[in-house]
């Protein structure tokens, strides 16, 4: 019954879940949020994530701002196929083809935490489409001139070709998982809060926020789970550009008792980034930057016109 009446209240906020087709027949799972004519925010998961991990607070806004959100699933979770990306530059010829299937040309990007990746190399693939760009929590490269120590990301770096033999056979175990412990999700999440970060557990235990995490893992999981294990060996390689070259004017928030991806790795970006701000929230985790995205989505806006000149 309560994983029932989870759905249905979560159905309720998505006017259009579906998928787009690419030119290869491949698959991309979007789920979307907001007026149809209002302005399009694509929103690039976490890691683990899917098209529904948007905070309903951030929903509530999309239609008070005009905001059309496009919550958009990375290959080989959801209802986007399968498939392994060389570089995560890669990712945003397909947010292209999405775009251009769906008739929009200029849009904002919004990226947490794993999702900052793929909101920059929208950025760094799109300059002339992408207006500005909001990262929340977002991973540094681990790889390459850029790279940034700390955290879980750089650590798998020094197991990379461990992690990359084994990654398919990792996403079969994780998809297959998460089916099987759908039926004992309130438990896991329960248990999570006893041992997950302290800065995170005060957002989790909001029952909106439980809500829409536990709908968007266990609505994905039912089909694929795979991306999780395709993120980690795409964390450790060189993205396939330089942050250092993005023009986009890219906003970073950064919480400064993040012991996922701590604040070094936003700080760093921040610097290296020519058309960039950081804000630093004190006292905040990892997940808590999820509290920003109605002022994200109000910075985004004020990039949506073009610069006069």
């Amino acid at each position: 019954m309560r994983r029932t009446q989870r759905t249905a209240e979560a159905a309720k906020t998505v006017w259009r879940n579906g998928t787009v087709e690419l030119a290869d027949g491949r698959l991309i799972g979007i789920a979307e949020f907001g007026p149809a004519d209002g302005f399009p925010i694509m929103w690039f998961h976490g890691t683990p994530g899917a098209r529904r991990q948007v905070p309903p607070r951030a929903v509530d806004y999309a239609h008070q701002a005009g905001v059309r959100i496009i919550g958009v699933e990375r290959p080989g979770v959801g209802r986007s196929s399968p498939h392994r990306y060389a570089r995560i530059i890669d990712w945003a010829d397909d947010i292209a083809e999405v775009l251009d299937r769906l008739g929009l040309d200029r849009f904002g990007v919004i990226g947490l935490s794993g999702g900052g990746p793929y909101a920059l190399a929208a950025c760094a693939r799109m300059p002339d489409r992408a207006v500005a760009a909001a990262i929340l929590g977002g991973v540094a490269p681990a790889s390459g001139p850029e790279r940034v120590g700390g955290g879980v990301v750089p650590g798998l770096r020094l197991i990379r070709p461990v992690v990359d033999f084994l990654a398919e056979p990792m996403a079969r175990v994780m998809s297959g998982a998460l089916k099987i412990a759908g039926p004992f999700a309130d438990i896991a999440f329960d248990a999570y809060m006893t041992v997950g970060p302290r800065s995170d557990r005060a957002l989790l235990a909001r029952p909106e926020m439980r809500e829409m995490f536990l709908d968007d893992l266990l609505s994905a999981g039912r089909i694929s789970f795979r991306a999780v294990a395709y993120d980690a060996v795409l964390f450790t390689r060189w993205w396939g550009f330089d942050i250092a070259d993005i023009t986009v004017p890219l906003y970073f928030w950064h919480g400064d008792a993040d012991l996922v991806i701590p604040l070094e790795h936003g700080r760093r970006m921040a610097e290296i980034a020519p058309n960039s701000r950081l804000s630093v929230v004190s006292g905040e985790g990892h997940l808590a930057m999820l509290d920003v995205a109605e002022e994200a989505i109000d910075w985004i806006l004020s990039h949506r016109e073009p610069a006069a000149g």
